[in-house]
């Protein structure tokens, strides 16, 4: 019991620290590329995503879902299991909004889906919710739709096609039902976007005219001990060697031409690259959001670093981008 209630009070001081931590702002890091300043209660910068206000830095689900990219190192995913408990995850999302990120995206599955609803009906969270349902995606979209019409039930802000979904089905031609996927949640007034490991999703969701809402699409350098040595990244990603982002320097200069935002994940390559290298990597070369799987122990200084790679971006090339302006 003595264990358990140092624990507690380890991280209840922890948390009070990081919001503390949250309103020291500097102010041109939070200045919004689209005119607007963001809160000061936040302490980070903001930009939008249909009608949301959405951080700059995002919260991803990959370790609040145990399923960690670890290649071959299978214990890793027995070890965010065992330390990722429904309470650890419920205090992560706490950490995540005491430092002003103020989003969480992840897919779907039933049991990780009940702890987001239990932070918000027991603890009164706030955070919202940009979800990928894993329902196939097929010609009477019954399935999809049925998972949809579960996520806006629990308050969902915002839905995306499952990158998975996206590679595979602009693959086979299957455009009719990427344009589908992304007019369902539309119907329920949330925004709905794209994602995608695969580059040809964005190529293809462009010339088709698909009205995304946004792009979730892979990004990060090759610089990195395990990255693919040249003429090995022959797929849009792979677990052997690790990369996710196939072609960094292609996907720049083509989000440069979308005028949609951009959530970039995968940025640290599943942890192969430092959070301070990636994220101004992805801000400096075009990135509008940051999608980022942290442990809560980490929320803290990754804030602190995301702020810092935004100060320094606000000359990049790409243009800032959001969409339709709130109301």
């Amino acid at each position: 019991m003595r264990t358990e209630m140092t624990r507690r009070t380890f991280v209840k001081e922890t948390l009070i620290s990081s919001a503390g931590l949250s309103l020291v702002v500097n102010a041109r890091a939070e200045e919004r590329a689209d005119g607007a300043k963001p809160s000061v209660s936040s302490g980070l910068a903001k930009g939008r995503l249909g009608n949301l206000q959405v951080s700059r830095l995002i919260l991803g689900g990959n370790l609040l879902t145990h399923y960690t990219h670890s290649r071959d190192l299978k214990y890793v995913y027995s070890l965010a299991a065992h330390y990722n408990t429904d309470e650890k995850i419920l205090e992560t999302l706490a950490a995540a909004e005491a430092n002003g990120i103020n989003t969480v995206s992840m897919h779907n599955p039933p049991h990780p889906i009940s702890v987001l609803r239990r932070y918000r009906k027991e603890r009164g969270g706030k955070i919202q919710w940009i979800i990928c349902p894993t329902a196939p995606v097929e010609a009477d979209m019954s399935k999809y739709r049925q998972h949809v019409e579960e996520l806006i039930a629990d308050g969902c802000e915002a839905i995306y096609l499952w990158g998975v979904h996206a590679d595979s089905l602009v693959a086979q031609g299957k455009m009719d039902l990427v344009a589908k996927a992304v007019e369902l949640p539309k119907q329920y007034g949330v925004p709905s976007g794209v994602g995608g490991h695969s580059l040809d999703v964005v190529k293809a969701c462009e010339k088709e005219g698909i009205k995304a809402d946004f792009y979730i699409k892979t990004f990060h350098h090759h610089n990195y001990p395990t990255a693919p040595k040249p003429g090995e990244a022959k797929e849009p990603y792979n677990e052997f060697p690790g990369y996710w982002c196939q072609n960094p320097e292609e996907t720049i200069a083509v989000m440069k031409e979308v005028n949609k935002p951009w959530i970039a994940f995968k940025t640290m390559a599943a942890g192969a690259i430092p959070p301070q290298q990636a994220f101004r990597y992805s801000f400096q070369k075009g990135a509008d959001f940051v999608l980022a799987g942290m442990f809560d122990y980490e929320i803290a200084e990754d804030t602190k670093l995301a702020k810092e790679a935004l100060s320094r971006a606000q000359e990049r090339e790409r243009p800032w981008k959001c969409s339709a302006p709130i109301g």
